[in-house]
């Protein structure tokens, strides 16, 4: 999915014109739409076999080598961060090779290729998600793992595993405490591009799956005029559908601003239908003073977790690290604690996808079947303009709120 483009400069009230001013490109997850070949489907568990008294070589994919100086700056980032875990792990030797796959699909796979030919025995990266499934394709016939720093769903399966954070996963967290504070039906508005659709689709089976029922999906084009034009009609769908939430995909450094606004106008009022966000709604922190938010939900990782990585990483580059450089790390604590088991197999998809999971930067995550992943994470609300915690991130799975 391509960077959502900033909001145009057109509103109708004072309210929405203020925002108009803030409305800014939606900080990318890099999940480029998937317009490549589907993901080699392998019911068997195989990798390369290790030699657990020997370093374990690890190639990490970064975006580097495109020609733009976002990707050279986010590939000097997600090596130190890699570079950070390999440090961390006590006693687990890991052989690092990083390359420059860059953002062409043809040119990721060639890179992944000569990865494998210089030895690989599990890959990290690469990030764009329209790179993922040729780097896994092209490796599958060697029987190596992917670990992609993609958060784009469409791309996970087979021998590649997604990293980044997932729509479900929020989606399923929300869920499943709106459901225990009550809320059995679930409204949905959505931006109607990819990322939208992508969100509105996890919702649908987030709420399917707990039980509970889908009142009400609108959904407006991703533009200032877009917005205002299409919330009457929204609004008057979800109060004849009886929704007593509604779920928002809206980013908040994007949409947020214009649509959390222009329901609330429109006779949606948070006070008595609650809204839910799909996206970290305090990356933005002016964002918590609109009106839909107040007393709303979204998730975010587990914080002090988060601190602590920032902390470290500052204090090892004395610069802050990346929003997105945490996942080279991620990766790299997975790999390390599965071969600290001494396993020849450890990099199987049976090991990679071990119940109780790895500790990241953000706290806890596993990886699934599917190729998805599942992050443990804090559920918030807004109260005076302010975020706050209504229930911590678990610190283990298989505990209530995981």
């Amino acid at each position: 999915m391509p960077p959502m483009t900033a909001l145009l400069p057109y509103a109708t009230t004072p309210i929405l014109r203020q925002w108009a001013v803030r409305a800014t490109a939606l900080f990318a997850l890099l999940w480029m739409a998937a317009c490549v070949a589907a993901p080699m489907n392998s019911s068997t568990d195989t990798a390369v076999a290790i030699d657990p008294a020997a370093p374990v070589q690890v190639a990490l994919l970064v975006p580097g080598g495109s020609g733009d100086s976002n990707d050279a700056i986010l590939a000097r980032n997600l090596e130190n961060a890699a570079r950070m875990a390999i440090a961390d792990l006590n006693g687990v030797q890991i052989d690092l090779r990083v390359y420059n796959s860059g953002a062409d699909p043809a040119q990721a796979a060639r890179i992944a290729t000569q990865a494998v030919d210089e030895g690989a025995e599990i890959i990290i990266g690469p990030l764009y998600g329209e790179t993922v499934n040729p780097v896994g394709n092209a490796v599958a016939a060697r029987n190596v793992n992917v670990l992609a720093l993609s958060n784009n769903p469409t791309v996970a399966g087979g021998n590649v595993f997604i990293l980044g954070a997932t729509f479900s996963n929020t989606a399923n967290r929300l869920v499943s405490y709106a459901r225990r504070s009550g809320v059995e039906r679930f409204g949905i508005v959505h931006a109607n591009d990819l990322g939208g659709q992508l969100g509105r689709d996890a919702i649908v089976a987030a709420v399917q799956a707990n039980g509970a029922q889908v009142a009400g999906v609108g959904s407006y084009p991703l533009s200032q005029q877009g917005i205002v034009s299409a919330t009457p009609q929204i609004a008057e769908t979800l109060k004849s559908a009886g929704a007593q939430a509604v779920f928002l995909t809206a980013g908040a450094n994007a949409d947020l601003p214009l649509i959390a606004t222009a329901l609330p106008e429109a006779g949606i009022n948070p006070v008595d239908t609650r809204y839910i966000g799909l996206t970290n709604w305090s990356v933005a922190p002016q964002a918590l003073a609109l009106p839909g938010v107040q007393g709303g939900l979204f998730t975010v990782p587990d914080r002090g977790m988060v601190a602590n990585f920032e902390s470290r990483y500052r204090a090892t580059y004395n610069s802050a690290p990346h929003p997105l450089a945490g996942l080279a790390y991620d990766g790299i604590a997975a790999v390390g604690a599965l071969v600290a088991t001494g396993d020849r197999n450890a990099l199987t998809k049976s090991a990679l996808t071990t119940r109780q999971g790895f500790q990241g930067t953000n706290g806890i995550f596993r990886l699934l079947p599917s190729g998805l992943n599942e992050r443990g994470l804090a559920v918030a609300t807004v109260r005076g303009n302010q975020m706050v915690i209504l229930e911590n991130a678990p610190r283990s799975f298989g505990r209530a709120g995981s």
